[in-house]
């Protein structure tokens, strides 16, 4: 059990670059509950700015609820949740970075580190993709000290293209994610890391030149509560929701819309869905940003 504050930091055009100056002032702040059981089942709930986001997974189905695209199936195998990846469930990470490539060493913070790298192969970007988007890279960075062997940075790239039903150019959104992992304490004999900041970036390109976009969103999150064998805790605790849309929906459908009279951008990675909407009707110094997750 933990907390979150988020905010939209930034949005960038071909022409000129928006800063929120009063982040700190504007964020919202939020909680969120997440419930695991081996194999490969886990549940969390995060409510941030009066929006809740659910997801789960009970073994064999990945899926979602957001308020705009309601309960749906995930397209794609079983994965873990990226936020039980960050620092949260270290036996986790342990074992998705088994078969990593190490690619050097750098200092992140002052921590001597040593990196791993993971690409989803062909088949999984295939089986997670969904005319008309297509994932053509998914790659994940993890930064490990040298000292104590435990994960300290996290940098997550996510490249999908959208091929456009006219049969004009096609769209293209990178989400990236780059998480500072702190704090590290011992529960029970196992590590677990107390804090973190994460940095969210979409970019969408492609189309004509001179057209992309980018938007900056920032989380701080800190750990309250962590327990082991939670009594109570089983395997019908991470049932999907009854009305649950089994048609499986691909990550792309909950990449940015823009709708008339507004930019609304959305953005999701597995259990963490953020949207950010520009007033229009105001000056650059006074913008109105939102986060809803």
């Amino acid at each position: 059990m933990g907390k979150v504050r988020m905010v939209a930091s930034e949005f960038e055009t071909a022409t000129r670059i928006i800063k929120n100056r009063n982040s700190p002032k504007d964020a919202d702040s939020g909680g969120f509950v997440l419930w695991q059981m081996a194999p490969d089942m886990w549940y969390v709930e995060l409510a941030v700015g009066g929006s809740k986001v659910r997801a789960g997974c009970d073994g064999s189905i990945v899926w979602r609820h957001t308020p705009w695209l309601g309960a749906h199936a995930a397209k794609g195998p079983v994965r873990p949740l990226r936020r039980a990846l960050q620092g949260i469930d270290p036996l986790t990470t342990a074992s998705m970075f088994a078969d990593a490539q190490c690619i050097g060493e750098k200092e992140v913070n002052g921590e001597d580190c040593f990196i791993l790298k993971l690409c989803a192969d062909p088949q999984t970007l295939k089986a997670r993709s969904e005319d008309p988007a297509e994932i053509i890279r998914h790659v994940l960075f993890g930064y490990f000290s040298q000292k104590t062997g435990l994960l300290t940075y996290m940098e997550d790239s996510h490249l999908t293209r959208i091929q456009s039903s006219t049969g004009g150019d096609a769209v293209y959104w990178e989400t990236s994610i780059n998480s500072s992992i702190d704090d590290y304490r011992a529960v029970e004999g196992m590590m677990i890391a107390h804090s973190g900041h994460s940095v969210v970036t979409l970019f969408r390109f492609g189309e004509v030149a001179m057209s992309h976009t980018k938007t900056r969103m920032e989380e701080v999150w800190t750990i309250e509560e962590v327990a082991f064998n939670v009594p109570g805790l089983s395997m019908d605790c991470f049932i999907p929701p009854a009305d649950l849309n089994r048609g499986p929906v691909s990550e792309a459908c909950e990449l940015p819309q823009v709708e008339r009279g507004r930019n609304i951008m959305a953005g999701s990675h597995r259990a963490k869905v953020a949207a950010v909407e520009r007033s229009h009707n105001v000056a650059d110094d006074n913008i109105l940003w939102r986060v809803e997750v």
